[in-house]
């Protein structure tokens, strides 16, 4: 079989990009095509596949400025010639699964998320964007609304990341969509050893909805020890706010992240997320979790047996939540077992068993009509 990946953008080896590298491992004669690639930022196996890139590459500061590019992803997209392909998977949480769709080939979405700035969080998004972001945004959001749910009818089967994407996916796309879990490595994080000091972690990128400001605002009043781990643009106010029990580190290396998974009493996750890597590998080196009850945060915490939920996403109730914790216990090893779920080997099996067993038996699911709130009557029915 002739096989395409087609990933949003390569300029950062993050969650999305970890599942790619499975997929490589899986599929490594297949062509991947890309909006923008940075191949120092890129994993071996990513490095190693025939990467090829729509024209969004070649404009003005396209490795950083990738975002602001947005509005002509889709025309890029449907320029690619895909003719000839057997099997095109696709990889969903920027412009992705938009393709013009061979008649004979099998489109597969794998989608951590339907677009966040175009859908549920475009608000959150908007606070933080630049006044030429912000008008963009304005001007575009209704036509990109149109065209990605136009992009869901080229898609045959999708994949969700979690039950909740799953949900989101129904709700946006009205589309069914099977959940595989992404992979984790959990053996590596199993390997450390933990010896608990008195301090909590927040780990993550410190952008607005993380949350992190929930976390500095609980323990300044708390008075106990964070560390947070962790850069983005939120980082100035937080700092500013933080009182002198909050310790800011900034990026941190692999060295530094599992010491502190092996000396930290928990982590706290006060952000909602599509799965949420981080709490799998928190658990994963036996480290118990505070979580928001939202999210992904739900399928992959155990509640009074790997982590404790707060309900509010409030200071209030996540002090609540911190008190809590300190008068219960958690065991390690019923951490690290939760984890085994995730597992890369776990992840490879399901994904091939979906393409050989589903997929590629030239089942496809019926598309589905719009929910009638996205209606766009004058959608195309084809490219």
């Amino acid at each position: 079989m002739k096989i395409a990946l087609i990933h949003y953008w390569l300029v950062n080896d993050r969650g999305g990009e970890k599942v790619l590298s499975e997929f490589a491992r899986m599929f490594p004669d297949a062509d991947l095509f890309t909006h923008v690639y940075d191949p120092d930022s890129m994993p071996y196996s990513i490095k190693c596949m025939n990467v090829r890139t729509t024209f969004i590459q070649k404009l003005p500061f396209a490795k950083k400025l990738y975002k602001n590019y947005l509005p002509l992803m889709p025309w890029a997209l449907r320029r690619l010639d895909l003719s000839g392909y057997d099997l095109i998977i696709s990889f969903e949480s920027g412009p992705a699964k938009g393709i013009c769709k061979p008649p004979q080939a099998m489109h597969i979405c794998y989608c951590h998320t339907p677009m966040r700035y175009l859908w549920d969080m475009e608000k959150d998004y908007a606070k933080n964007a630049s006044l030429l972001q912000k008008v963009g945004l304005k001007l575009f959001l209704p036509a990109l609304r149109k065209w990605d749910l136009w992009s869901a009818t080229q898609v045959d089967h999708f994949i969700a990341n979690s039950q909740f994407v799953a949900e989101r996916i129904k709700r946006i796309y009205n589309r069914e969509a099977a959940v595989i879990y992404p992979p984790v490595d959990v053996a590596h994080f199993a390997a450390i050893k933990r010896d608990p000091q008195d301090f909590y972690l927040f780990f993550g990128q410190l952008t607005a909805y993380k949350r992190a400001d929930l976390a500095v605002e609980a323990f300044n009043r708390l008075g106990k020890k964070l560390v947070v781990a962790g850069s983005g643009e939120e980082s100035y106010c937080l700092k500013k706010s933080a009182n002198s029990n909050v310790e800011f580190l900034g990026r941190v290396s692999d060295d530094k992240l599992a010491e502190l998974y092996s000396t930290c009493r928990a982590l706290i996750f006060p952000g909602i997320e599509d799965f949420g890597i981080i709490p799998v590998e928190a658990q994963a080196a036996g480290v118990p979790v505070i979580a928001f009850r939202g999210g992904g945060a739900l399928e992959t915490v155990v509640e009074d047996e790997t982590g404790i939920f707060f309900d509010e996403p409030t200071a209030d109730s996540l002090m609540d939540a911190v008190e809590r914790f300190e008068a219960a216990s958690f065991n390690p090893a019923t951490c690290r077992a939760n984890t085994q779920r995730f597992s890369a080997a776990r992840f490879r099996s399901e994904i091939s068993v979906f393409c050989n067993v589903t997929a590629l038996r030239g089942e496809k699911e019926p598309h589905r009509p719009f929910l009638p709130e996205c209606r766009d009557p004058a959608r195309p029915t084809s490219c």
